[in-house]
């Protein structure tokens, strides 16, 4: 069958439909690598809510609290991260992507929390900690775990 003008559209068209979202995630992700995503910038919204939400806490408490949600938030980013690669590459037209799409998924979660905290070592505002990348794979893991176990309930259902 010859390839015509839209056939080529339309496969462009699929393409950036299940990628375009995992590279603007990327680019998310490492933007908050930046101050942008500092503990100081992050307390200016998250002190208020934490402080309306728990008015008698003392400030230290705050801090630990505000402390746990920006952790939690390392787990959730690089699930999402996880998530997107794996639907990206549930689409690619290469059977080796699709066959491993899982693995691969926590493969680019790893580069990308590495690239991020190696960026933030360069930033005065930011630390930089191997544990933020075993956190992050672990909700990467996390997430496509749940991916491989819900395509195999699902496999086993056709």
């Amino acid at each position: 069958m010859p390839v015509t003008a839209e056939s080529q559209k339309s496969q462009r068209r699929r393409w950036l439909t299940a990628y375009a979202p995992l590279f603007i995630w990327i680019f998310i992700v490492l933007g908050l690598g930046s101050g942008i995503g500092s503990m100081k910038e992050t307390s200016r919204i998250i002190r208020p809510l934490l402080e309306f939400l728990f008015p008698s806490a003392s400030p230290e408490t705050l801090t630990f609290y505000h402390g746990y949600i920006r952790k939690l938030a390392h787990l959730t980013e690089y699930a999402v991260l996880a998530f997107l690669a794996v639907r990206a590459l549930s689409a690619s037209t290469i059977a080796k992507l699709r066959e491993y799409r899982f693995a691969i998924a926590v493969l680019i979660v790893l580069v990308v929390a590495s690239l991020d905290e190696f960026h933030q070592s360069f930033e005065a505002s930011r630390t930089s900690a191997v544990w933020d990348v075993i956190l992050d794979a672990i909700g990467g893991s996390i997430a496509a775990t749940l991916l491989y176990f819900l395509a195999r309930r699902k496999n086993k259902s056709k």
